[in-house]
């Protein structure tokens, strides 16, 4: 039977990497909707090849151009409400939310309370509503199947496994760019230097992420409501191979790891496929050639973000939700020459020291915090390069 998917964020490294999978098994998986920003040219070539039945931008411009340059009967759109109507296609049985970003809470949610499975790569969506996510995918009876890498390590590892057996969880994170450098060097760090990541090939927002050991944050808050343990119970281990993706540790002192390549294909795979294990063109771990693998622990003190997010993690309410935004709108900055790169992490407590929290929000409530935050984030003026 074949798998009919919507897929958000089409045109960004998680949605092409996830087309290469579709590519190598079409006779199990067909794309129905497409959702991307403005990369128009990218659109445009995906349209022609996979022929969906919709498809969104970001903006009405960028769906007019692709509107001119396809033929065929496919349905183009534009905005939020575009996003939601490809994520809530009838004939989509599957959505794989991998919009960066905030962007991608409401759409998701949209796609639960339709009864669609969720393949998720957009961390912000557990971080930004986790508990509000949670219950509505529970109560519409769908599956949440992770596809970051680690999350998809840690489900693997579950798999067979009763959870109040497991006495932890253990993250592992490359550390980034500048998993080596001195609060001296993180002072000068370039956008460029930022964005040179030693293993991963991913999109700007989240190799910055990667640098600022945020986006290991981000996954500690999404680990916790994916799997529903405390964060005393989650761990973090920088692993500069990339080779051991995580680790569930079990009450009889069983660890067990999920190792390969890193190529997200494969996570993908395994969520769409689950819980069927499908062939896959990847190369071929070389345990011998590798000859060995480093572990150490995380370094909070040059790495604040990962700190900041377990604290907002464990105070919960409207508080990751703050940290989110925050750190999307400094992350921005960043990337525009505005700041500099320590000024992330200065912008992202600031705004926290002046949240108040919400213990217990609404999703209006959510919305508010994340554009309470934003606005906090941009008038931070005194953190110019």
């Amino acid at each position: 039977m074949i798998k009919r998917i919507s897929l958000l964020g089409s045109t960004g490294s998680i949605g092409q990497n996830t087309l290469e999978v579709v590519r190598q098994h079409r006779e199990r998986f067909e794309i129905v909707g497409l959702a991307a920003g403005s990369n128009v040219d990218e659109m445009i070539r995906q349209v022609e090849e996979f022929q969906p039945k919709i498809v969104s931008m970001a903006t009405k411009e960028a769906a007019d151009q692709v509107r001119q340059s396809v033929s065929g009967s496919t349905r183009i759109t534009y905005g939020n409400e575009g996003l939601e109507e490809v994520a809530t296609h009838v004939d989509a049985v599957f959505v794989v939310s991998a919009i960066v970003g905030s962007r991608g809470l409401p759409a998701t949610l949209a796609a639960i309370r339709a009864g669609k499975t969720i393949g998720l790569a957009n961390k912000e969506t557990l971080v930004m509503g986790g508990s509000i996510v949670m219950k509505e995918a529970e109560r519409a009876g769908v599956d949440i199947l992770p596809i970051d890498s680690e999350h998809s390590a840690i489900f693997q590892c579950l798999q067979g496994e009763r959870l109040d057996s497991v006495k932890r969880l253990i993250l592992t994170a490359s550390g980034g760019a500048f998993r080596d450098w001195t609060r001296e060097q993180l002072a000068k760090a370039t956008r460029e230097e930022a964005l040179n990541h030693p293993n991963w090939s991913m999109g700007e927002k989240i190799t910055i992420d990667s640098a600022t050991m945020m986006n290991k944050g981000l996954e500690v808050i999404e680990a916790h409501w994916l799997f529903g343990l405390p964060y005393d119970q989650i761990d973090v281990v920088i692993h500069p191979e990339s080779i051991v993706h995580s680790l569930v540790e079990y009450h009889d002192g069983a660890l067990l790891a999920e190792l390969g390549t890193p190529d997200m294909k494969v996570p993908i795979q395994y969520a769409l496929s689950w819980p069927e294990r499908l062939p896959l063109s990847t190369p071929s771990l070389d345990l011998a050639m590798l000859g060995s693998l480093h572990f150490r622990p995380p370094d909070f003190e040059r790495f604040p973000c990962l700190k900041m997010a377990y604290e907002a993690g464990r105070t919960g309410g409207t508080t990751p939700t703050v940290l989110n935004a925050a750190n999307e709108e400094a992350v921005a900055r960043f990337l525009a020459g505005g700041v500099s790169f320590l000024a992330i992490e200065e912008i992202i407590a600031e705004v926290l020291s002046r949240h108040t929290n919400h213990p217990d929000p609404s999703l209006e409530d959510l919305y508010e915090a994340d554009r309470w935050a934003r606005e906090m984030a941009k008038q931070c003026r005194i953190y110019a390069v």
